[in-house]
């Protein structure tokens, strides 16, 4: 089996085949089928996903999250002390131009990471249909705390924040292990408040909670570096880092700088998947902080917003630009996000998908001579 990290890579998630929607609805809204003929839809469709993945020249492939309706509530309800509530649509996270539907994450006892978390069965799942590297992606430590809102935090012991953080981080410290235990040597954490808390109306927020953005995003480091510090060696661990993906729609908006230096020093983190894909996402000087060694950097310069397909000589002039702040040897190219974080799907087409994916590989030959260089 090869070793990550690899040249060209993605960032995990894939839009739905038609017969993963038809099945999904099937059992959860007509209640017409049960769980084990939903599973053996799924199992069908994450075949024919690795399946692509290989063809298209990837080394490391997903199951597309195939099996989940959103790219973090999945995880976190299955997480013990942590359940989903469906409030009135209207309180639905705005995005731009579209709500994301109103389920909010609430914490009602002490959390903690089960032995039968899902998950781990989707992974063993997903190792054993493909002979390359498979990845499985969750969200990172900072999810739980800023996608819960103060008044759904119910424990009186988490009203002290530093112990929320506390068991947040030993929670994460749990999975990373049973993730280790269950085969996986390439776990993602998807941690895209790194980058809401660059925003500055975002920032803003934060202060009338009370919470200083510069605090918060050194305590999300230090409980991403701490749920990670123990992982053996032969365990890469990412960190995606994006402003938003609903519906080719997004939230956030404003360069790294405020987090670089805790993104690139105080995570641990191995390899980073960081959207650059617009004017969104700032400069590329953030980059000159990435220490020189091991860690590597993809930046997502291919968007999965839109089917529109960029150019090679124009990637090759950004990782010209990108080389200037860091070094070409720990550079990567992956899309700047899945292409469905969520079961509805970016406005793309399974051809436009098919198409980024090819032109990642294509890069990383361009510029690198491979992709497992």
């Amino acid at each position: 089996m090869p070793t990550p990290p690899f040249r060209a890579d993605h960032v995990g998630s894939l839009l739905r085949p038609a017969s993963v929607k038809a099945a999904r609805k099937a059992f959860f809204e007509d209640k017409t089928i049960d769980r084990e003929e939903l599973a053996a839809v799924e199992d069908e469709a994450i075949r024919g996903a690795v399946k692509m993945q290989e063809n298209a020249g990837l080394m490391a492939v997903t199951d597309g999250e195939y099996r989940r309706s959103f790219w973090h509530y999945d995880f976190m309800d299955g997480l013990t002390g942590l359940e989903l509530v469906e409030r009135d649509p209207e309180e639905g996270v705005a995005f731009h131009g579209v709500k994301l539907r109103p389920i909010f994450p609430t914490i009602t006892e002490k959390l903690d990471f089960p032995e039968d978390h899902p998950m781990l069965g989707h992974f063993r799942y997903l190792k054993s249909v493909t002979g390359l590297v498979p990845k499985i992606s969750i969200p990172g430590p900072s999810v739980c705390h800023f996608r819960t809102a103060k008044a759904d935090i119910h424990p009186e012991e988490y009203q002290d924040i530093e112990a929320l953080f506390a068991d947040i981080t030993r929670t994460y410290a749990k999975a990373v292990k049973a993730f280790y235990d269950a085969g996986c040597r390439y776990l993602q954490m998807d941690d895209i408040y790194f980058a809401y808390l660059c925003d500055p109306k975002i920032r803003a927020q934060k202060a009338a909670e009370g919470l200083d953005a510069d605090w918060l995003i050194g305590r999300y480091a230090k409980m991403m570096h701490d749920a990670i510090a123990g992982r053996p060696d032969d365990m890469l661990v990412a960190m995606h880092m994006c402003r938003g993906n609903f519906q080719s729609t997004w939230v956030a908006e404003g360069g790294y700088d405020p987090a670089a230096d805790a993104i690139f020093n105080q995570t641990g983190i191995d390899l980073y998947f960081m959207e650059y894909d617009s004017d969104r996402a700032g400069g590329l000087a953030p980059l000159r902080l990435l220490p020189k060694g091991r860690k590597r950097v993809m930046p997502g310069f291919i968007t999965t917003k839109t089917g529109d397909l960029e150019k090679l000589d124009d990637l090759k002039r950004k990782f010209d630009e990108a080389s200037k702040f860091a070094d070409i040897g720990q550079l990567g190219i992956a899309p700047q996000c899945g292409f469905a974080s969520t079961e509805e799907g970016n406005k793309v087409t399974v051809d436009d998908q098919k198409r980024k994916l090819d032109l990642v590989v294509k890069t990383a030959e361009a510029v690198w001579g491979g992709v497992d260089r």
